[in-house]
């Protein structure tokens, strides 16, 4: 299959006076993964409805494969789309389900009957030709969704949550069977997903929306260690944001003062703001947590604290500590005899000075 890339060039949509996507700017590359990921009502269903010819913008242009696809249908944009539902017909058999698009665009029965043989060998569904939707289980069911978008050999491959309706196990078995089938064809995929693991595992690059908006477009681990803003920050992944006002700075170091904690340095990233207002963000995993007598290494920024409460997660034990007016999230890695600290104890929270990003408020 060819590999095309597709654009989105200053797209609004607006349903009446509601303005769903606002100003989008996307760039995906031919062969890639992408994910949009987002919270519900951010617009990444509408905007990858808007880009298979369901929903029609008000401005902007979506190109694939360098062409203009504006006003065409669905059926004109040499798409492939799998919807939440699977939407299987229950009376046709897996083969028909599968056969359906080809017979529709007339395909000879010689050519018809190969590709879908080679589909359901793709798939790894060959032995359940003859059986209906209704007498396979929801990975199965999903599996034939994706091979009835793939025998039409369509240009770019759209995913709508296909993997919200199965359990957890099940989930992670079929992204990794997903994303193999897709390096394995190199089709542009574009895959909505909510959830912040999917789209980590499985995605080259992610754009994430919120109220319609593109916060940040960039590599999961990108992402994840250098957030653009806070609601990135908060949404990709667990992140702490402790309020901050400057107070002065001498070379790369940023002195600031957080309310209910007071004065503490901080190195400052390319980015931060130099005056005023701002957040400081770090991630669980990037704080330690000793007896309050124990503190002392200079990578750290240690700050007295008290344990709320803990949750065993199995690799490590999350605690709330409650630091001046702040409740940090901490993650303290677990190994076997390793006694948890008890609710109440005070202990020094050491906070990794490499591991923080100083972020607009």
């Amino acid at each position: 299959m060819q590999k095309v890339p597709v654009q989105c060039r200053h797209v609004r949509l607006s349903f009446g006076s509601t303005e769903v996507l606002k100003d989008v700017n996307l760039d995906v590359a031919p062969g890639e993964f992408f994910a949009l990921l987002g919270p519900s009502g951010s617009g990444k269903s509408t905007l990858l409805r808007l880009i298979a010819g369901f929903n029609q913008h008000q401005h902007g242009e979506v190109l694939i494969d360098g062409a203009d696809v504006t006003g065409k249908a669905p059926w004109e944009r040499n798409v492939g789309m799998v919807f939440q539902s699977y939407a299987l017909w229950p009376h046709m058999t897996v083969w028909d389900n599968v056969a359906f698009g080809l017979v529709e665009r007339r395909v000879p029965k010689t050519e018809l009957r190969a590709r879908v043989g080679a589909a359901l060998e793709l798939v790894g569904l060959s032995a359940y030709a003859q059986r209906r939707p209704s007498q396979l289980s929801g990975g199965q069911q999903q599996r034939v969704a994706l091979a009835r978008t793939i025998v039409i050999e369509p240009q770019v491959l759209l995913l709508d949550e296909p993997l919200s309706n199965l359990d957890k196990t099940l989930r992670v078995q079929m992204r990794q069977e997903l994303l193999a089938m897709q390096r394995r064809l190199g089709l542009t995929t574009i895959f909505v997903t909510h959830d912040q693991e999917e789209a980590m595992t499985t995605a080259d690059r992610m754009a994430v929306l919120d109220k319609g908006v593109v916060q940040q477009v960039g590599a999961p681990a990108a992402l994840y260690d250098y957030p653009a803003n806070a609601f990135v920050a908060g949404f990709v992944g667990t992140m702490n944001l402790l309020p901050a006002r400057v107070r002065s700075r001498s070379g790369e170091t940023l002195s600031l003062e957080i309310p209910g904690v007071g004065a503490l340095d901080f190195p400052g990233n390319v980015d931060a703001p130099t005056q005023g207002e701002l957040l400081v963000s770090f991630r669980p995993r990037s704080l330690r947590v000793e007896a309050a007598e124990s503190a002392g290494d200079e990578r750290y920024i240690w700050m007295p604290g008290a344990i709320e409460a803990s949750e065993f997660l199995g690799e490590c034990t999350r605690y709330r500590i409650r630091v001046g007016d702040h409740s940090l999230a901490v993650d303290h890695p677990h190994h076997a005899g390793l006694s948890r600290f008890p609710v109440g104890t005070m202990v020094s929270l050491g906070l990794e000075r490499s591991q923080v990003r100083l972020l607009p408020n």
